[in-house]
């Protein structure tokens, strides 16, 4: 490790800063995959992705290629993607459908339960290898589920995956109820996109109030200028989000922005449905909420339609929002290279041109092409060559320091909606995970 000073990890995270070094130190990076990606829950996907036997996506947990898949007795199993026997990843597809997973190198071959079924001249192995448990495809530590969304953890101990949760649990239950039938269904593919910058810096940006006013001001000015679209248009969304970023500075005070447990947090009181609030002059909105209220009845319809969180962090390796229905995995790839992949989910119950909404949004807040993402990334660049930087030492995180208010269910509300209560709080997270046992 090339910590400045030989500085010990204890002493790089203080109350309202942190050293540059958690950013850009090879080393940390190291330890990071170790002791962050190496204890957590990590979400992987959702069960949508792998609905019968033999479905499967690969994916990875830090440094770990795993095969995420249901079994045919119907479990989901989370295996190592790697041979045991010289090393080949197994399977080198993003998703499918096998009875048997196959190594490309020597045929050795694996039930979904990753158990070894049959090899080529399996006489030349003494003792015969079939059969026994430690030539198989090494099995996650822990696997669970909440709501359809899909964990693992590669730590044997731990909080359970609930107690992990905790107070986050409710982001996706808003994002559950709001679909008809409970029902949820990744579609419409992945977007995926790197930037040369730390892991951090992404699910610090997505709590952040300040700068949307100033980073997209581009986007913010071309929305600005276009003629406002009847209802329901499929540019209506994202010229939406568009101009509300170029919201006033009362507005973003007045957000919520709360911190939880395990770095966890989110932010609240961003989007109010106007759909809602109006009559309902939309007739495919008006369905949609027909629809709840049908199940729910009208007040709680009108209770699960009215919360008005945005993006939800789930710390280390999620991001995603309820009203829009997306979902974002960070994967670090080095210290200054990180891919998120991000997942946008139909809800089969509810009318076709409620999916529409969610792709239009995905196109202008997620997409490889996208004004405002494309304005993110370009920050993060900047920001991690910065960082590089050996003066000033220290990053201030000090806004609304000594305003959290705690709150019944646990979390901290931040002062003011601009507040960096979520950063130190993730710092304190990943102090935790660091120096545990050290």
């Amino acid at each position: 490790m090339h910590l400045s000073a030989s500085r010990r990890i204890a002493d790089l995270v203080q109350p309202d800063r942190v050293h540059h070094s958690v950013y850009s130190d090879p080393g940390l990076f190291e330890l990071e995959l170790d002791r962050i990606f190496g204890r957590a829950w990590l979400l992987l996907g959702h069960e949508s992705q792998i609905r019968g036997a033999g479905d499967y996506f690969t994916t990875r947990m830090g440094r770990e290629p795993v095969i995420t898949c249901r079994d045919e007795a119907g479990s989901v199993r989370v295996l190592s993607n790697r041979c045991p026997h010289r090393g080949a990843m197994v399977c080198h597809e993003a998703s499918g459908t096998a009875k048997r997973f196959v190594c490309p190198y020597h045929g050795w071959a694996f039930s979904t339960d990753g158990a070894l079924r049959s090899l080529p001249v399996p006489e030349g192995y003494t003792p015969d290898v079939r059969g026994q448990t430690q030539f198989g495809l090494t099995p996650v530590a822990r696997v669970d589920l909440y709501r359809g969304f899909i964990f693992a953890s590669l730590a044997p101990q731990g909080p359970t995956l609930r107690e992990f949760l905790g107070p986050i649990a409710s982001s996706f239950d808003d994002l559950v109820d709001r679909a008809p039938g409970g029902e949820l269904e990744v579609a419409g593919g992945v977007f995926k996109h790197a930037y040369n910058g730390n892991w951090k810096l992404v699910l610090e940006n997505h709590l952040d109030g300040v700068h949307p006013a100033i980073v997209h001001q581009s986007s913010v000015q071309a929305a600005k200028d276009l003629p406002v679209p009847e209802a329901d248009e499929y540019s209506t969304i994202a010229l939406k989000q568009m101009r509300q970023n170029a919201a006033p500075k009362e507005v973003w005070e007045a957000l919520g922005v709360w911190a939880g447990d395990w770095g966890h947090g989110y932010m609240g009181d961003y989007h109010d449905d106007s759909r809602l609030v109006s009559g309902l002059d939309n007739p495919i909105f008006a369905d949609y909420h027909n629809l709840l209220q049908g199940e729910h009845g009208e007040a709680r319809a009108r209770q699960i339609l009215g919360v008005g969180r945005f993006n939800s962090i789930v710390y280390p390796n999620v991001s995603f929002m309820g009203q829009f229905r997306q979902l974002r995995i960070v994967h670090p790839l080095a210290v200054d290279r990180t891919v998120v992949y991000t997942y946008s989910f139909r809800m089969p119950k509810a009318p076709p041109q409620m999916f529409r909404d969610t792709i239009a949004f995905s196109n202008v807040v997620n997409g490889t092409g996208s004004w405002v993402l494309t304005d993110d990334l370009e920050v993060y660049e900047r920001a991690q060559r910065g960082l590089t930087a050996r003066q000033p030492e220290w990053v201030y995180v000090g806004r609304g320091f000594g305003g959290d208010t705690p709150q019944p269910d646990g979390t901290r509300r931040g002062a003011t909606g601009t507040s960096e209560i979520f950063i130190r709080n993730q710092f304190a997270a990943w102090l935790r995970y660091m120096t545990a046992g050290a």
